[in-house]
């Protein structure tokens, strides 16, 4: 599981604009993650559920294993940097694939 190699997984929908936007900044900040449609994943789902309040929130962003609900670029990057640092780019030991 991804989570458990502190990995960033990005839970988003279709036409959520805030998830277009997001992962678009993801795109350029070569940071690797993983990409995981709601729609088509029920379990992923229930997850975004379980840290929105019931909501299917999204995007939902876990960095290892911390859940970010429709976090800003800068607080994930944040995370990512206290949590993960070894995915930042350019850092040495990086791991994980692009999603």
């Amino acid at each position: 599981m991804a989570q458990a190699r502190g990995e960033v997984v990005v839970y988003w929908r279709p036409l959520c604009p805030y998830c277009m936007k997001l992962r678009t900044r993801l795109l350029f900040s070569r940071l690797p993650h993983t990409k995981v449609n709601i729609w088509r994943d029920p379990e992923a789902a229930a997850f975004v559920r379980s840290v929105a309040d019931g909501n299917e929130t999204v995007p939902t962003v876990t960095v290892a294993g911390n859940a970010l609900v429709n976090p800003s670029m800068r607080h994930l990057r944040d995370t990512v940097a206290d949590r993960a640092p070894h995915l930042l780019p350019g850092s040495r030991g990086r791991t994980g694939r692009r999603g």
